[in-house]
């Protein structure tokens, strides 16, 4: 295994995401090493690693996760951290965790269930629920959190109502939500094992609660079918094991998407005034705006794969069983695709960020998350003048998830609907 390049800036350790995205020092390795070895050392109680290839560039960030024969989602899974070997058996029935043909036939399955009629159904809670949730924020007065009064609800609410989760169980869904994302935050203590080691969030034992949970909604679903996920999972041709980690990760992906995306777009409108005025004049698309917000702040940061054979990338030799991880948040901001990449433009067309991947492990919700940004920035612009930050964010300690845990704004009363 080639050793690390100790004259290259850090990218690993979560805590440095609780600033923000380290834009320098993703612009340094764009430049002079697109791809190159990081190391893994021991931090916040999670055992050290063998170190990995941080590929930074988006041409090569998009030729990884186009090539899944060279790629492997399956052979180490997608976390950066190693699993425990006795996990990884069961950490591959996800459909995330594998590649074609499997990764295939298990997608085509789940589809299915994100029909455009029932997405585009939905929309119209979904813009009920925005609206309503930031009425009640700009009624408040002062300064409110956004996260707790309005994304976080949002995103939770329009999962459940599209899975089809009872009311009185959300709560259930946000609580396994925290614990599989927020794992690297010191505000979510991890769970030790009994020689006080971290536990894996993703291990069989830490997920066995949601799983048997899973299992009743579907025989529900089948005694009760409505028109909700669920219902469509339950009477699929999935194996309970199959539908079990697909309803780990429609619950966790499902919502972390929109939950850190939609905090995301409205910091960075916050920041930029004068785009925030295009979007609330109606100067610039409500469609081209989401983008660009998904582009500035994507809600995963980085993705893992394992190389399957030899190769090279970038001029650098890759050999079989090397990590490969992919850097969202610096693809997305590569002066070689994005014109002025660090400025916010909400007009910018043609757009290729990799916010939702690329490739067969392309987001399969997509479509959903885009919908329920849409709406969001659309009820946003008639609920209220604008918004200014009130204090700074709090954001997710996390080499994953780019998420941020408050969000203090004002929201003035509107003077005027948008045009």
């Amino acid at each position: 295994m080639v050793g690390e390049q100790s004259d290259v800036p850090d990218v690993f350790d979560p805590r440095i995401y609780a600033a923000g995205i380290p834009h320098d020092r993703f612009r340094e390795l764009r430049d002079r090493a697109p791809v190159t070895r990081q190391a893994e050392p021991e931090i916040l109680g999670w055992p050290a690693g063998p170190g990995f290839w941080a590929v930074t560039r988006h041409a090569d960030v998009v030729r990884v996760l186009k090539d899944s024969e060279t790629y492997s989602s399956h052979l180490g899974a997608t976390q950066i951290r190693d699993p425990d070997p006795a996990d990884l058996p069961f950490i591959r029935r996800m459909m995330l965790n594998q590649d074609p043909p499997e990764h295939g036939r298990l997608r085509r399955l789940v589809s299915r269930a994100f029909t455009p009629g029932r997405i585009e159904r939905f929309a119209v809670t979904a813009r009920e629920r925005a609206g309503k949730l930031l009425a009640e924020a700009v009624a408040a007065g002062g300064e409110v959190d956004l996260v707790r009064t309005v994304t976080d609800d949002y995103a939770l609410l329009n999962l459940t109502d599209l899975l089809g989760v009872p009311a009185s169980d959300r709560g259930l869904l946000h609580a396994w939500t925290e614990r599989v994302i927020a794992y690297q935050d010191p505000d979510e203590p991890p769970v030790l094992d009994e020689q006080g080691r971290p536990v894996n969030p993703r291990s069989p034992a830490m997920l066995a609660e949601m799983f048997a949970y899973a299992q009743e909604l579907a025989a529900y679903k089948r005694a009760h079918p409505a028109d909700d996920v669920m219902t469509s999972l339950a009477t699929s041709e999935l194996a309970d094991a199959e539908l079990e980690m697909f309803f780990f990760l429609l619950t966790v992906a499902g919502n972390d998407t929109v939950r850190g995306a939609a905090p995301g777009g409205l910091l960075a409108l916050a920041e930029h005034p004068d785009e925030q005025r295009r979007l609330w004049s109606g100067e610039v698309s409500v469609d081209t705006a989401v983008d660009e917000l998904l582009r500035v702040h994507p809600p995963v940061l980085s993705f893992r794969r394992t190389a399957n054979r030899d190769t090279e990338l970038a001029g650098q030799v890759v050999r079989a069983g090397d990590k490969v991880v992919v850097f969202h948040a610096s693809a997305n901001h590569d002066e070689r695709v994005f014109a002025g990449p660090h400025r916010l433009d909400l007009g910018r067309t043609p757009n290729p960020h990799v916010s939702f991947g690329d490739g067969p492990h392309v987001c399969l919700g997509a479509h959903f998350a885009r919908l329920q940004l849409r709406v969001l920035y659309e009820e946003a612009r008639g609920a209220c003048g604008g918004l200014t930050l009130a204090g700074p964010p709090r954001r997710l300690v996390s080499n994953f998830i780019n998420g941020i845990k408050s969000l203090p704004v004002r929201l003035p009363e509107p003077t005027a609907r948008p045009a």
